[in-house]
């Protein structure tokens, strides 16, 4: 016998007319042709009239049976359709048979099927038996392609080898399963935990994200019910809520603190939903599940900043307020200590006001700090110098009983901060942790150099990348819970005994930090002790030192011109300069500043003014001044600076500053040390740098 060709070796096309009309049987290995042995078995008896009439009626039926099947069904010879059924003319976009019959069958597979057609073809010619099912890919007539699943049997047709290939159309089940593996990949890969359950609620299925967020591997949860998370935070209502509303065909959606298999709790945001079959009845039900533990740690430490920020902003106002009259307190007393004398009887009653209304200046300076309002005068510095020049007057602050541990990093590490700030630091963390002690016990301090990337910024409120020095202060005290940790910063907030403390300590550390655009964070437990973690910005920049000032009380005779709408300060700020020798000039407002400046024909030799005014603020007082006075200078003084004349708390290079409240000896030094200057600063041909690059030049 000679084997068929093979698709890949197709003689040329027979004509269709060639083909003799003679239909096939379905019967596996059969001979087809007419007169083949194929004939049902008739007894002896029969005619041969009756064994015609039996093959034809036998014929009729198989031929109506491929006619009316449902799937494809062809013969292929030597590569060429001889037969196809009205099926496989539908399935391959043929509107008559005679647009298939006798066409080349390669020409209707898909490229990469080629391969795996000859194989199956070859395979057969060895063998002799059926090709088992297979996918394939055809190609219409139009050029579209269809997914189909195929067998074939060897036959013979007409006495000739052939097939009898049977084609079944799988485009919707490969597109179901298509759809299906998508859903899969999209489950497997989501970032969220997906639980479905049976309708008894047992679980069938989770993903690889729901073993990452609970612990339990997928052999562990599969078969349990989801109750092996409960943490027992919620109460049963909740659960039976839950049960209710998806067993009654609807969506619960809610929260739920779980327990993972380490037995740490986080909190879920979850989606519960029924599924239905075809007939509408519930048979799952699948569960959606976000691990919101971390979002809602940065909600709660965003809710804080915001709280900060605004309890920041009343403390920065009550401080501007009180600075103002403790300024009047502190000059009338010192006026009337001038004018007793040392020996009169209420000498001592006068420094007593004196020395009460200074110590309540201390305490707005920490207001202002907190609020990120206090002047600074920022130079580079190295930090464990800073640090370690004040080791002498922190032991002195924890006594005895506590020792303390110097941990600096090696190398050379500098900051850009006031030199007071960092004392202010480490005094108020060091009388934190002497408190927190409260008897024998160590505290450690230590620096060393960290970077900072976004993965650590993610979980840290405040924290943006970069190099930073840390400054770590531990102590082995009676450590914080959590709901104390949450309020530390606040101003005024305590957990010590009336009058032990004003509440104000670890609220300026938090200011400080925040103006020098470094943050805090803060490891404690309670009875396992406590560590501020203290980042500040690193600075290789060079800054001149600051400029020492004169020796207090130098006098003068210039004439100054001093502006001021309050009263108090007005008034006893000009009897502290006319006591030094100035003739004074006073204004309770900038436009009588301008009036008065005007029509005053002698010299004015130096503006001082406030910063916050109504109508126009002391910045564009000054520059208005220097066009009408070319060769006047200028002071600022302020319970706040508002950013007027500095950004951020941060004194602008070259602006002279003199903070509320002030005494005799403050305004004496700082009015002589604008006077007498050398530099430019302070003149009216300096520029007013303002925060964003502008320039007030005096013209």
């Amino acid at each position: 016998m000679n084997p068929e060709r093979l698709v890949a070796d197709v003689p040329p096309a027979v004509p269709t007319s060639s083909v003799p009309h003679h239909e096939p049987t379905p019967a596996t290995g059969m001979p087809l042709s007419a007169g083949a042995s194929t004939t049902p078995r008739i007894g002896h008896e029969t005619t041969r009239t009756e064994r015609d009439m039996a093959l034809l009626e036998s014929e009729g039926v198989f031929r109506a049976l491929i006619e009316a099947a449902p799937e494809g069904i062809m013969v292929q010879r030597e590569g060429r359709f001889v037969y196809v059924n009205p099926a496989l003319c539908t399935l391959l976009g043929a509107t008559a048979s005679d647009e298939l019959l006798g066409k080349d069958f390669a020409s209707l597979l898909a490229p990469e099927c080629l391969a795996l057609v000859n194989q199956r073809i070859r395979q057969q010619c060895e063998t002799g038996q059926p090709a088992p099912l297979v996918d394939m890919v055809y190609l219409r007539l139009d050029g579209s392609r269809i997914d189909v699943e195929t067998t074939a049997v060897p036959i013979r047709y007409q006495d000739r080898p052939a097939h009898l290939v049977f084609i079944r159309d799988v485009s919707a089940r490969k597109q179901a399963e298509a759809e299906q593996r998508r859903l899969m990949a999209a489950a497997e890969q989501s970032g969220e935990s997906i639980v479905i359950t049976d309708a008894a609620g047992l679980i069938q299925y989770v993903n690889p994200a729901f073993v990452l967020a609970s612990g339990y591997s997928r052999t562990e949860a599969i078969g349990q019910n989801p109750r092996l998370l409960k943490s027992g935070q919620q109460d049963a209502a909740l659960y039976t809520a839950l049960w209710t509303t998806i067993t009654s065909g609807n969506t619960w959606l809610g929260r739920m603190v779980n327990k993972r298999k380490d037995g740490s709790l986080y909190t879920e945001e979850a989606t519960i939903s029924p599924v239905r079959n075809e007939e509408g009845r519930i048979v799952n039900f699948v569960a959606i599940k976000r691990d919101i533990t971390g979002h809602l740690h940065l909600e709660a430490q965003f809710h804080q900043a915001q709280r900060m920020e605004s309890v920041g902003r009343l403390a920065g106002g009550v401080a501007h307020d009180f600075n103002n009259l403790l300024m009047g307190i502190m000059g009338c007393a010192e006026l009337c200590r001038d004018e007793v004398g040392k020996d009169h009887r209420i000498s001592a009653w006068i420094d007593e006001i004196i020395s009460s209304a200074e110590r309540s200046a201390a305490i707005t300076r920490q207001l202002l700090a907190f609020a990120r309002k206090q002047v600074i005068v920022p130079v580079v510095l190295d930090f464990n110098q800073a640090v370690a020049g004040m080791l002498k007057l922190l032991r002195r602050l924890l006594g005895e009983d506590i020792e303390l541990v110097w941990s600096p990093t090696t190398g050379a590490h500098t900051v850009m901060m006031d030199p007071s700030q960092i004392d202010q630091i480490l005094a108020n963390l060091t009388v934190n942790a002497r408190d927190a002690i409260n008897g024998v016990g160590n505290l450690t301090i230590a620096t060393r150099d960290v970077s900072i990337g976004e993965t650590f910024c993610a979980s840290h409120a405040g924290a943006t990348p970069g190099h930073y020095v840390k400054l770590s202060v531990t102590d082995n005290g009676c450590g914080m819970d959590a709901a104390t940790l949450e309020h530390i910063f606040e101003p005024f907030y305590t957990t010590k005994g009336v009058g032990e403390g004003t509440g104000l300590g670890l609220a300026t550390v938090y200011g400080i930090v925040s103006q020098n655009n470094g943050f805090v964070h803060v490891e404690s437990a309670p009875q396992r002790g406590t560590t501020f973690h203290v980042y500040l910005p690193q600075c290789e920049d060079a800054a001149a030192p600051p400029e020492d000032r004169p020796p207090a009380c130098p006098r003068g005779t210039e004439t100054i011109l001093l502006v001021e709408d309050e009263k108090s300060i007005r008034v006893t700020g000009k009897a502290l300069l006319e006591i030094l020798g100035y003739t004074v000039l006073t204004a309770e407002s900038p436009e009588a500043a301008l009036r008065i400046v005007a029509e005053h024909a002698g010299p004015i030799d130096l503006l001082i003014t406030d910063v916050v005014m109504p109508g126009m603020n002391g910045r564009e007082l000054a520059t208005r001044l220097v066009e009408l006075r070319p060769g006047i200078r200028y002071l600022f003084m302020s319970g706040y600076t508002a950013d007027i004349i500095a950004h951020r708390g941060v004194l602008d290079q070259g602006v002279n500053f003199l903070p509320k409240p002030f005494g005799l000896d403050q305004i004496a030094g700082t009015v002589r040390h604008v006077l007498d200057q050398d530099s430019d600063a302070g003149r009216p041909d300096h520029p007013l740098t303002v925060p964003g690059g502008l320039h007030l030049r005096a013209r």
